[in-house]
């Protein structure tokens, strides 16, 4: 069993930074990949960003490319969202999750955190 918990989201205006992290626990966390997906209000889920086990690997959408940077933390068993030059169409409730492939599909990833909110005001 794998528990996440999420960190760090809030209210900054465009063109900020804000970094989010995930907390998880279990002795899986270096094994797992995790990633990071973002939902609005009546849209479905979408994936921002993934990293492997070992960190050696990422993923990323389009349309953070060049903007969030994914990274992690075995020792502390932490996942981090670095968002740069924030934009108001990355306001969501951003979720961490736990899963076994590098994938952008939800169905993928087997454990999630409750979510943190980010809003980026223009």
């Amino acid at each position: 069993q794998v528990q996440l918990v999420e960190s760090g989201g809030g209210l900054v205006q465009a063109g900020e930074p804000l970094r989010l992290s995930c907390a998880a626990s279990g002795r899986t966390f270096s094994s797992s990949v995790m990633g990071w997906f973002r939902q609005t209000p009546g849209k479905e889920r979408e994936f921002v960003a993934a990293i492997s086990g070992s960190g050696g690997s990422t993923a990323q959408t389009n349309a953070v490319k060049g903007r969030f940077t994914i990274s992690r933390d075995n020792a502390k068993n932490t996942v981090y969202l670095q968002m740069n030059s924030l934009k108001p169409e990355d306001t969501a409730v951003y979720y961490c999750a736990a899963g076994s492939r590098l994938s952008p599909r939800n169905t993928d990833y087997d454990y999630w955190g409750q979510g943190t909110q980010v809003t980026v005001s223009s």
